[in-house]
């Protein structure tokens, strides 16, 4: 698509969202630019056939609304979004209980140019761990899993530094001024990897008691309570209000497992998983560091490169994930998985 077209079909999306169930002739006379008729209405018929835009009546009583695929995928401004401060903001205050069997269960979360980018990406690293032995694989594989470690504990807010977190997995050495928390957390990090490393199955067919246990193995000795919560829980930043009810957090996990499990792409169960674990909520604490590692885990299970997050800013992925919390919006996120999965094929393998 050339650059002049894209912006027109920006134009006419925009305006479909302002002016929700509107008919072409209203989208013709209202966007701010010279467009021909016939070139509008092209440019819906393209957008209906990639589920962005839907449409309601028949002939001259069609109406044009946008779809929640473009709900969830459409580019989105995060430092524009940021400028809003916290009480500001318009936000879906509440669980979408359509977001994962109406939206995730029928949306394509990649266009057809990233779904080539990411495998070709994975045809490289094909070809890269076909040159490794064993040991070199190995060797790569513990290199990753302690940037992960040190990464996905930092997002949590741990102190430690890559070269503390190397230290303390690869020697038991403990950093001096740092709590005793803040270790038990990295080790279990690298206990987790270590199990679904050693059993790639276990995450497949994807279940609550799945879950629940790599939940278990990251907050050991942690004082998190395990299991499915039965009490209320704030997110930090956000007014979004997770489920409380017991009943309806395993009724989300359950669908959300049964969607996962049918999805064919791989990309698309690794990129689900990481949001929508955190979106649910269904743990007291650790379910952004249980997303990170189940995500891995299906990820490796397939014999896809695994994800380090290394690069990532923290403020950034919290940025990106709050925006799915309150917009049900991944496309800030999506930008990250690909950025890491490009960067973990071209670091690692």
């Amino acid at each position: 698509m050339t650059k002049h077209q894209s912006d027109k079909t920006k134009l006419i999306l925009d305006f479909i969202q302002l002016n929700q169930l509107c008919s072409s002739k209203e989208i013709h006379e209202g966007i701010d630019v010279a467009v021909g008729y016939a070139t509008v209405k092209r440019i819906l018929q393209k957008l209906i056939y990639e589920n962005l835009i839907t449409l309601e009546g028949q002939a001259k009583a069609t109406k044009y609304k946008v779809s929640n695929a473009y709900v969830l995928i459409h580019p989105t401004d995060v430092d524009e979004y940021f400028k809003k401060e916290i009480d500001d903001r318009e936000i879906k205050r509440n669980y979408n209980f359509e977001l994962i069997n109406e939206t995730f269960a029928q949306v394509s979360l990649f266009s057809a140019e990233e779904k080539e980018h990411l495998n070709q990406l994975q045809k490289k690293y094909k070809q890269n761990i076909a040159k490794l032995s064993k040991q070199e694989y190995k060797k790569e594989l513990e290199r990753l899993a302690i940037d992960l470690s040190w990464k996905s504990s930092q997002i949590e807010g741990n102190t430690y530094s890559l070269l503390e977190t190397e230290r303390l997995i690869n020697e038991k050495e403990k950093a001096s001024g740092k709590t005793k928390e803040e270790a038990i957390m990295l080790l279990n990090h690298k206990s987790a990897l270590d199990f679904v490393i050693a059993q790639p199955k276990f995450i497949s067919p994807l279940t609550i008691s799945v879950i629940e246990d790599i939940h278990s193995i990251l907050v050991k000795g942690l004082g998190i309570t395990r299991n499915l919560r039965r009490r209320r829980v704030g997110i930090s930043g956000t007014n979004y209000k997770p489920l409380d009810n017991e009943f309806q957090i395993r009724e989300a996990l359950e669908q959300m497992c049964e969607v996962i499990n049918k999805h064919k792409d791989i990309f698309s169960k690794a990129l689900m998983i990481l949001v929508l674990i955190s979106y649910i909520q269904p743990f007291a604490d650790g379910n952004k560091r249980t997303a990170r590692i189940i995500s891995n885990a299906i990820l490796m299970n397939n014999k896809y490169c695994p994800i380090s997050f290394r690069t990532v800013d923290s403020i950034d992925y919290k940025k990106a994930m709050l925006i799915f919390y309150e917009q049900n919006n991944i496309s800030a996120f999506k930008r990250i998985f690909i950025d890491q999965f490009e960067f973990a094929v071209n670091t690692y393998f």
